[in-house]
C-alpha cells in the first residue's frame, strides 16, 4: 500500500492537539480492583451500588466504549439504565495491557506488560497468543515471570472466563493463581455466575470478548448492533440472578473506532530507520535501527505528523503516558518512537495478522478509545 498523502481537514494537527490520557490516579480501569476489594473509603467514580454491597460480581465487556454505548443507547436499554458513567483506560488501549491492568491494579508502567506486541529479549511477543515468531513462547517466556504481579492483591477470587483460555499464556501472565471457571457460551457463563453468587462468593471476575470480536470483524453495522442486543439481554440476565445485596459492576478494557480498509504503510524512510516494529495498528512502536533513533524521529515526524501523535519513549514515559512510575523492565519493552494515531486509520505491520482483516480497531489515545463505562446496580 503506497504511503499516505498530505493531511486532510479533518484531520490536522489543529483539531488532534492533545491526547486523552488516562486518568491513573482517579476514574481508571487500573484503580477498579482496588476501590472494590482494599480501599477502606469508596471514591466518587465507584458506582453508588457498588458501595457496601456484600457481594460483587465485576463484569468486563470487550470493546465497550462509553461513546459507543452512548451512541448505540436506544438498543441497550438494561446498560443504559445503570447507574454511574465514563472512567479511563490505560495506555495502549488494548486488551493485553487493560486486563492485566484491572486484574493487577497497577498502570502499564508498574506491571509491565506495554502493549499487544512487545519487544522482549529482541523478539516480538504476542500477548494474546503468547507466541514469536519462533512459534509457542509459554516455556522461553513463562507468563508468570514476564507479569509476576499476583491479581486481584492476591485474594484468588472466582473467575469465570472462556473455557479455552485456561491454559494460555495471557491467563497465566494476568489471571494466575485465581480459581479458573471456564464457559463455552453465554449460557453456561450465566450458570457458573449463578452458583457463585448462591455459594456467597464475596466478589466474582467475568469477561466476556463477543462484543470486542464482532467489531474487529464487522465494524459498526448491523452486527455490531445485533450483539448489543444480545449482550444487554445476558446482562439483564445477570441482574435478575443478583441475591439482595449483591451489586453487579461493569466495565470494559477500551473502546473502538471503525478504520475500515483505512490502513496505510508507513514512509519508506521511516522503515529505513527501523529494526523492528512492536505495538498493532494504532499504537506503533518503531525500533530504531543502531545509532538511527533522531533520524527515525525526524522521518516519523515528516511523514506521519499529520496523522497522529509522536513520543520518543522518553516522552511517553515523563508525560505520564504509562503512569507515574515506569520500570525498567517495563521501559525495555517499549521502541524508541510511537505513533498513535488519530481520526480512524491505522498503519500496516506485515508481521501482525490475524484470520481476518480488521474493520473496528483500537489502541490510540482517542477520547472513543479510552473512555469506558464504569457502571452498576444493585439486586
Amino acid at each position: 500500500m503506497a504511503p499516505t498523502e498530505p493531511p486532510v481537514a479533518d484531520e490536522s494537527t489543529s483539531v488532534h492537539e492533545h491526547p486523552y490520557l488516562p486518568d491513573y490516579a482517579g476514574g481508571c480501569i487500573s484503580n477498579v480492583v482496588p476501590a472494590l476489594l482494599e480501599w477502606d473509603e469508596a471514591p466518587d467514580w465507584l458506582p453508588r451500588p457498588a458501595v457496601g454491597a456484600e457481594q460483587v460480581v465485576l463484569l468486563v465487556l470487550d470493546g465497550l466504549g462509553w461513546e459507543q454505548l452512548q451512541d448505540h443507547a436506544h438498543l441497550v436499554p438494561t446498560l443504559a439504565s445503570l447507574a454511574g458513567g465514563p472512567v479511563t483506560s490505560v495506555v495502549p488501549t488494548t486488551t493485553a495491557t487493560a486486563l492485566t491492568s484491572i486484574t493487577t491494579g497497577l498502570p502499564p508502567g508498574e506491571h509491565g506488560v506495554v502493549g499487544y506486541r512487545m519487544a522482549v529479549e529482541g523478539e516480538v511477543l504476542n500477548v494474546l497468543r503468547w507466541s514469536t515468531d519462533s512459534g509457542d513462547a509459554r516455556v522461553r517466556f513463562p507468563p508468570e515471570r514476564l507479569q509476576d504481579v499476583s491479581p486481584f492483591a492476591g485474594q484468588r477470587p472466582p473467575i469465570v472466563t472462556k473455557a479455552e483460555f485456561a491454559t494460555s499464556g495471557f491467563s497465566g501472565a494476568h489471571l494466575h493463581q485465581v480459581r479458573f471457571h471456564g464457559y463455552r457460551l453465554p449460557s453456561t457463563m450465566l450458570v457458573h455466575l449463578r452458583r457463585l453468587l448462591q455459594a456467597n462468593e464475596p466478589f466474582v471476575y467475568a469477561y466476556y470478548d463477543g462484543l470486542d470480536k464482532v467489531g474487529h470483524e464487522y465494524g459498526f453495522g448491523d452486527c455490531y448492533e445485533s450483539e448489543l442486543v444480545t449482550l444487554d439481554r445476558l446482562v439483564a440476565d445477570i441482574i435478575d440472578m443478583l441475591p439482595t445485596g449483591a451489586a453487579l459492576v461493569i466495565t470494559a478494557d477500551h473502546g473502538q473506532v471503525e478504520t475500515g480498509g483505512n490502513v496505510t504503510t508507513p514512509h519508506s524512510q521511516v522503515l529505513a530507520e527501523t529494526s523492528m516494529q512492536s505495538g498493532e495498528g494504532r499504537f506503533r512502536w518503531f525500533h530504531a535501527r543502531p545509532g538511527r533513533s533522531h533520524a527515525l524521529l525526524e522521518a516519523l515526524t515528516t511523514h506521519h505528523g499529520h496523522q497522529g501523535w509522536i513520543r520518543t519513549r522518553d516522552e511517553a514515559i515523563s508525560q505520564g503516558w504509562y503512569g507515574s512510575k515506569v520500570s525498567d523492565m517495563a521501559r525495555a519493552r517499549m521502541g524508541d518512537v510511537l505513533l498513535a494515531p488519530w481520526g480512524t486509520m491505522a498503519f500496516l505491520e506485515p508481521a501482525d495478522t490475524g484470520p481476518f482483516q480488521l474493520v473496528g480497531r483500537h489502541g490510540s489515545v482517542t477520547s472513543a478509545e479510552m473512555l469506558v463505562p464504569l457502571i452498576g446496580t444493585r439486586g
